[in-house]
């Protein structure tokens, strides 16, 4: 068997691979098998890349899969999950800028012998690895706290990014036709870099979620641009799973929202409202100690939880799983409640859940547990916001109007834990935390939920006995 038929038979395997590991990832219940198929698909992609005979010399190589294996353990180990987005955001900076500086080198190196399909595909190359490194930056620095999360706008921002993006195709048509010219190529790599941080800075914090996918999407393609330039073939393959993969999820994040990628791009969405803080201090609610939490859920048949943010900023997860546990030992039909864009990263919610043991099979969907919250006697609502905000229903003049919630508004009680009556990612005020059957439980979620626990078991004989 020949060296290319042989990696030919290697990248099959390897692409087989991706695609049975993307289709594991449709749920959560077959999650971490499809990500063990894509790594063990990865490794022999890259084994296939190693026996390629451009590949005169292994030592930088294996100096680089060394570095990058103990940098990527190192991630894995210590990164809480409250930064998976960040840690996220940071993957799809490394890969662009790794997509971008292989198009840079091949350019200087054989742009006089590419043909024009080979130039145009590096062209794009470049232009999406440019702009995703440094949106994916900005991305991370507004989920870190080190960039105002408010949108950053000014007058005719709009304008002005669409002229720049018109630039940028512009000159990478130029350099198509004219490829001897570095300069062309080098201002183009140049203007898509600054396209990047202009690209997400109007961005607001409530869209973080549709932001990770698109950019995750621009990181796919311009891996598989990567292949075309280069006659990678897994690459191509590889590449195009992840572009369209990460632009079908912003589709159905911006579903989720009731908005439109265009609305998310340029719409300047996630504004903090004027006097909201005040707004909130003059309304009543209503709060509770964890003894009347627990007093009310000792009489409940059914509960729902909705886990949210907040839930992961105070890594509550293992204290709500051990409520929800005695809750079902003393009989209660308890279940999680999960909104598609709840945290700041699709899919936060049930990472954090799954991370604590949590069964899938508790796990629902919108769509199949909103008609029962009118049956619940309980909701506990721990750290969401947008998402269970009546006002998405109801007032026509709320920015998030017509975007889908969670309707834990129509159940029996609603408990809501939270530090403050802070308004969450959108900086809308919550319509919620004034309704006539909800109470506020004030304080760190985990810590509350421990304490409820705690009480409940004082309060119920049946919860002492197999507690």
């Amino acid at each position: 068997m020949s060296p290319r038929t042989l990696i030919g038979l290697i990248y099959l395997v390897a692409a087989l691979l991706f695609i049975f590991g993307l289709k594991g990832l449709a749920s959560p219940r077959t999650a971490r098998r499809g990500m063990h198929l894509a790594e063990v698909g990865m490794v022999l992609a890259i084994a296939g890349t190693l026996l390629n005979h451009d590949v005169v010399r292994l030592e930088w190589i294996l100096v680089g899969a060394v570095v990058g294996s103990l940098v990527g353990a190192g991630i894995a180990a210590w990164t809480p999950m409250t930064a998976m987005p960040q840690r996220t955001a940071l993957s799809h900076a490394f890969g662009a800028l790794a997509a971008a500086l292989v198009g840079v080198a091949h350019y200087l190196e054989h742009r006089a012998l590419l043909s024009t399909a080979e130039l145009a595909a590096l062209g794009f190359e470049v232009m999406f690895g440019s702009l995703t490194f440094t949106g994916s930056l900005v991305a991370f620095g507004k989920l870190q706290g080190l960039v105002p999360g408010r949108p950053v706008t000014f007058k005719g921002q709009n304008i002005f990014n669409v002229a720049l993006f018109a630039a940028i195709v512009g000159l990478a048509v130029y350099v198509v036709v004219e490829p001897s010219l570095p300069t062309a190529f080098f201002v183009m790599v140049g203007l898509a870099t600054l396209f990047g941080v202009m690209l997400v800075l109007p961005i607001g914090a409530a869209d973080m979620p549709v932001v990770i996918a698109l950019l995750n999407a621009y990181a796919g393609l311009a891996a598989s641009a990567t292949g075309f330039a280069l006659g990678n073939d897994i690459l191509i393959i590889a590449g195009a799973l992840d572009g369209a993969s990460g632009l079908i999820l912003s589709i159905i994040m911006c579903k989720a929202m009731n908005r439109s990628i265009t609305n998310v791009l340029f719409g300047a969405f996630g504004k903090a409202v004027v006097g909201g803080e005040k707004a909130a201090v003059e309304r009543s609610y209503k709060s509770a100690t964890p003894e009347d939490a627990a007093a009310l859920l000792e009489h409940a048949a059914r509960v729902i939880v909705v886990p949210g943010y907040g839930m992961a900023v105070s890594q509550a997860q293992h204290a709500v799983k051990k409520l929800v546990e005695l809750l079902q030992r003393l009989g209660v039909d308890a279940r999680f409640a999960i909104h598609p864009v709840a945290g700041r990263m699709p899919g936060h919610m049930n990472v954090l859940l799954a991370e604590a043991g949590v069964d899938y099979d508790q796990l629902f969907d919108m769509d199949h547990i909103n008609d029962d919250f009118e049956r619940t006697d309980v909701a506990i609502v721990i750290g969401a916001n947008d998402v269970v905000n009546p006002a998405a229903n109801r007032d026509p003049a709320s920015p998030i109007y017509g975007m889908p919630i969670l309707n834990a508004d129509k159940a029996k009680s609603v408990m809501i834990l939270k530090r403050s009556m802070s308004p969450g990612f959108a900086g809308i005020d919550n319509e919620l935390f004034y309704a006539p059957n909800a109470t506020m439980v004030f304080g760190d979620a985990a810590k509350t939920l421990e304490a409820i626990v705690q009480e409940l078991k004082e309060l119920a004989p049946v919860a002492r006995a197999v507690a």
